[in-house]
């Protein structure tokens, strides 16, 4: 087997597996509004710590799958452009190793941002669930009084 056709087929499995992961590009219509909750206290004067929702983390984490995707496209690009410049001019050692760089990098990009992605999402998912549990238990209403008893 020719230099040639290896390149070729190492070109045609990375195309193949940037492909397969275009869902990691996509990007929701409409991304998720700001959702500002603010609390009353007894304290006005301190700053609380707002956490964000659940579907702020959720979109938080679709966002680092795609960086990731994107990062790991980019690094194959570049190796695969590396790798056919020193093909181009008679390096075939080269190409094959800036190929196998390319490929290596990409891997790890998308392995990081996915990870990553994964971890935020089941976070926001968690916290979405444990909102519905609590409100279907009813213990989700703050502003509740209890009624006297002694009236």
């Amino acid at each position: 087997m020719n230099i040639r056709a290896k390149f070729t087929s190492i070109f045609a499995a990375a195309c193949m597996l940037v492909f397969w992961n275009l869902p990691a590009f996509s990007r929701p219509s409409h991304p998720p509004q700001d959702q500002t909750s603010q609390t009353q206290s007894g304290q006005t004067g301190e700053k609380q710590k707002v956490e964000p929702g659940s579907g702020k983390e959720i979109g938080k984490g679709g966002e680092d799958i795609g960086k990731g995707a994107g990062k790991g496209a980019e690094s194959l690009g570049k190796g695969t452009a590396e790798g056919a410049g020193n093909l181009v001019t008679l390096h075939p050692g080269k190409a094959g190793a800036d190929l196998g760089k390319g490929a290596g990098g990409a891997a790890k990009d998308i392995g990081v941002g996915t990870g990553k992605g994964a971890a935020k999402i089941s976070k926001g998912s968690a916290k979405g669930i444990g909102r519905l549990g609590k409100k279907i238990v009813g213990k989700g209403n703050k502003n509740k009084q209890e009624p006297d008893a002694a009236k």
